[in-house]
């Protein structure tokens, strides 16, 4: 959470989840079981005043580098997002994410983005 002059102008929310492996393209549930653990980033919000800055993938940064962290402890195999519209799908599009057809839910391999966050 960010925030400025006392006002939350920044967060995001992460939840545990389960995707079902009949939800996935073959190619990302292949040789998965049939309920794989992911985490799903349930809300990431700036206050649109912020907007245009670049500060929303800064925000989103910040949620994968607790995912990459939890999941040295937590078992999962994917970051999920349920993207609001398509402005928000290309948004997460931008940094990697893969859209389930459709559907506005995207998805990123946790090692994936491990190797990111630890600039591999």
């Amino acid at each position: 959470m960010w925030t400025q002059n006392g006002l939350v102008v920044a967060y995001f929310t992460l939840a545990g989840h389960v995707i079902e492996r009949g939800e996935l393209p073959a190619r990302l549930g292949r040789g998965s079981p049939d309920r794989i653990p992911a985490v799903l980033i349930a809300r990431l919000a700036l206050h649109e005043t912020l907007h245009g800055r670049g500060l929303g993938g800064t925000l989103l940064a910040d949620a994968v580098s607790r995912i990459v962290a939890a999941t040295d402890i937590v078992a999962a195999r994917f970051v999920v997002v349920d993207a609001i519209d398509e402005h928000a799908a290309d948004f997460y599009s931008h940094y990697g994410f893969e859209p389930i057809p459709d559907t506005h839910r995207l998805l990123r391999k946790i090692n994936d983005l491990a190797e990111d966050v630890r600039g591999r």
